[in-house]
């Protein structure tokens, strides 16, 4: 994502979920991380209620961690995953219909268990 710029990430994320990210990728520069590799994801819309003032989604998704990594540009290595983290896992968002497109306004990460 090189530090967000480009992702487009400010149309779809409310100015919370936008902060938490640039904060996350603010550590990782710190930190002297970076992530290679890709995110497998296979969402799925789990409720949906257009009729609301505001119309909103629920949303589920299976990441796939298997093919990421987080590596250690300073001595130049693969930082291996803690071993409890699981290579496959559930998140949820949530997302409302905003100024004429689906905006996600809250994630949970810590999702339950494998998929």
């Amino acid at each position: 994502m090189g530090g967000g710029k480009g992702a487009g990430l400010e149309r779809y994320a409310t100015l919370d979920a936008l902060g938490q990210t640039r904060l996350d990728l603010a550590r990782m520069k710190e930190a002297g991380t970076v992530v290679r590799g890709e995110i497998g994801h296979d969402p799925e819309v789990t409720g949906l209620d257009l009729e609301a003032k505001t119309p909103t989604a629920e949303l589920s998704d299976c990441i796939d961690l298997s093919k990421y990594q987080t590596y250690d540009v300073r001595v130049k290595k693969v930082i291996p995953p803690p071993s409890e983290q699981p290579l496959r896992c559930t998140a949820t968002a949530t997302a409302e219909r905003l100024y004429g497109r689906w905006t996600i306004i809250k994630v949970n990460t810590q999702g339950g268990g494998t998929c």
